[in-house]
């Protein structure tokens, strides 16, 4: 498992023990919960503190995100209103 610790800055990890991917930007997490189904990961919510949001902070992670997924060899289901409208732009 890699930890948020061990991870440079703005890259994004997935905290199995927490079931979800974090990526630390100037010491706060943006992260997303995600539930796993076989070789399906369901991104269930992400979130941003409020004081990064219109920093682009989300849209780094969502990037980071889609990218260790395809590491991973897993398929992204977006459920989460900010997830879905992001890989629709992004598909």
């Amino acid at each position: 498992m890699n930890t948020p610790e061990a991870a440079p800055s703005g890259s994004v990890t997935d905290n199995t023990a927490r079931s979800q991917y974090e990526m630390d930007v100037a010491g706060q997490t943006v992260f997303a919960r995600y539930r796993r189904q076989d070789d399906t990961t369901l991104i269930l919510h992400v979130e941003a503190p409020p004081s990064l949001r219109g920093t682009g902070a989300a849209d780094r992670f969502m990037q980071g995100l889609v990218a260790l997924a395809a590491q991973q060899g897993t398929k992204l289901v977006p459920l989460c209103s900010y997830a879905v409208a992001w890989m629709k732009r992004h598909p």
